[in-house]
């Protein structure tokens, strides 16, 4: 893989979460039952349950990446639906550890050096498998995993009447 500094994985992030933040302002505008209920198209069923699914796949990398360890609830990402009905039920719920999981990774793109970047990664998946990876692949893997289920989320709130407009990364360099 061609070599990147960190400024650029600082950008992709910035990018993610600005992109995360035109999701969920536009889902604050979806009626309660628009918002929780089940929709073709969604791979977990609801807008509520797929917004899970981006921030707690979120909470579970930067815990990797930081040498922390997430929340139990989180490791059943796979199972989002099951966590929207036991763990995060409402949007207001959802909107607080957004918030707070956007500040954390914001801040982590803060810390990231060149040397960070290219140092492997030890950590294992959720089936328990070792792996070891440099974190700017992982970081790409998080940018580009949030941009499958943001692009499901608009699809949705553009049904809804709610599109979030444009999220291309383009949109985001020239001042979003």
């Amino acid at each position: 893989m061609a070599a990147a500094n960190a400024d650029f994985f600082q950008l992709l992030l910035d990018y993610s979460q600005w992109a995360n933040d035109l999701i969920m302002d536009r889902a604050r505008e979806a009626s309660e039952s628009d918002y929780m209920a089940d929709a073709n198209g969604l791979s977990f069923g609801s807008l509520h349950a797929t917004l899970i699914h981006i921030m707690t796949s979120e909470i579970i990398w930067l815990a990797r990446w930081t040498g922390g360890t997430p929340p139990e609830w989180v490791a059943k990402v796979r199972q989002s639906g099951e966590i929207a009905r036991n763990e995060i039920p409402s949007l207001k719920a959802l909107s607080e550890l957004w918030r707070e999981n956007s500040d954390r990774f914001r801040s982590f793109a803060r810390t990231l050096t060149d040397e960070a970047i290219a140092t492997p990664l030890a950590y294992r998946d959720l089936s328990g498998n070792e792996s070891n990876q440099p974190l700017r692949e992982l970081i790409a893997h998080v940018v580009n995993h949030g941009t499958q289920y943001r692009s499901e989320a608009s699809v949705r709130l553009t049904q809804l009447g709610l599109s979030p407009g444009d999220m291309d990364f383009v949109a985001f360099a020239r001042g979003g």
